[in-house]
């Protein structure tokens, strides 16, 4: 067998798995609900258990499961390791294939909603699943990072025959995305991220004006320490923490939760909850709650936002919280979103449509 062999893959959870999942949400142990207002001390018990309850009794994984079939998907071994994807034609023979990169703790079922969106306005999508999430195979090393990453897409790119090529990326995708650029920008034919070009830091304050000082005590507040931080727990202790994400599904139900809610500027029901819980789901069943911390721990100490490329055209769905004058120090920008619709870090399952449609705006520019 070739190692460039593509596969077909078709997702079949085993009965036994689903099972196992609804006798353990019902057999959970809870504790007792902490004193404080609201999400004050973590999810609120009530939250938990209504949550749990549903996603025992009320979500359907095989509805989904067969909805994530209609998608064709493939496995590929890419440097030793198994690649999952999903690779959706448009029907426009003139479509720009894009591939999407998505981050943490996610995978492509942020993108189930845009995929149509977007072969509808003229693109092929591909959706590689990052190692270590979902499908792909887990790290067996040290040493990963978004560089790496991007020269696996880029080689999956070429393997699909695509000479030329838009990249869309989001959370860790935002590093992946404009490295795919610096790979091959003859190939590359624009960076599209959903926010994350010209944060601001400490450095840029003293020559801030008001409007952008406003923007940086934002992000210091959205950063900061009433915020859970996941840089630091998947830092130090992915191994500690996944004994009880792996054992227990309200604990990684928690866990996810938790962090959804950090990432909505708006509330936490800004997705669908089903597709929040397919996403929950797909981890649990593939144990991937430890397996996808290594992006955390192989970058360090030093948490630094991603600074783009000048290589090729970049653009944003959401310009802020990044500043663009920023962002033009690194990136030749064409394309600085503002006004767009959605509240959530996630906007792809909150505003698919919105985000299509600014894509192919974007893209009509490089």
């Amino acid at each position: 067998m070739s190692s460039n062999e593509i596969r077909p893959f078709r997702i079949d959870v085993p009965q036994a798995d689903i099972d196992d999942l609804n006798d353990r949400l019902a057999r959970t142990r809870w504790g007792r609900q902490l004193p404080g207002d609201g999400w004050d001390r973590g999810v609120p018990v009530e939250f938990m258990k209504e949550l749990a309850e549903y996603w025992r009794t009320g979500f359907d994984w095989r509805a989904q499961e067969a909805r994530f079939n209609e998608f064709p998907q493939f496995v590929t071994e890419i440097d030793g390791y198994d690649v999952h994807f999903l690779h959706v034609r448009s029907d426009d023979p003139d479509a720009l294939p894009v591939l999407l990169a998505h981050g943490w703790p996610n995978s492509f079922v942020e993108f189930a909603e845009v995929i149509r969106p977007l072969t509808e306005r003229g693109f092929h999508v591909v959706v590689p699943g990052v190692p270590g999430m979902g499908f792909s195979d887990a790290p067996r090393d040290t040493g990963w990072n978004a560089a790496r990453i991007a020269g696996m897409w880029t080689e999956l790119m070429s393997r699909l025959g695509y000479d030329r090529y838009g990249v869309e990326g989001g959370d860790f995708g935002a590093y992946v995305a404009p490295e795919m650029a610096k790979i091959a920008p003859e190939r590359v034919a624009g960076v599209y991220i959903i926010s994350g070009l010209g944060f601001p830091t400490e450095q840029d304050v003293p020559d801030m004006l008001p409007e952008e000082k406003a923007q940086y005590d934002l992000m210091q507040q959205w950063a900061g320490s009433e915020v859970l931080d996941h840089h630091h727990v998947n830092r130090i202790a992915p191994q500690t923490f996944g004994y009880g994400w792996d054992d227990s599904p309200t604990a990684a139900l928690a866990w996810m939760a938790h962090k959804f809610n950090d990432f909505a500027t708006g509330s936490f029901d800004a997705i669908d909850r089903d597709l929040f819980l397919a996403n929950a789901s797909l981890y649990w069943f593939t144990r991937s709650f430890g397996t996808s911390a290594w992006s955390y721990y192989n970058k360090g100490k030093d948490m630094s936002w991603p600074e783009g490329q000048k290589d090729v055209p970049s653009g944003t769905y959401s310009g802020a919280p990044g500043i663009r004058r920023l962002a033009e120090r690194t990136n030749e920008i064409v394309h600085w979103g503002e006004g767009n619709p959605g509240t959530h870090h996630f906007v792809m399952m909150e505003e698919p449509a919105a985000v299509a449609a600014d894509m192919r705006a974007f893209f009509d520019l490089t």
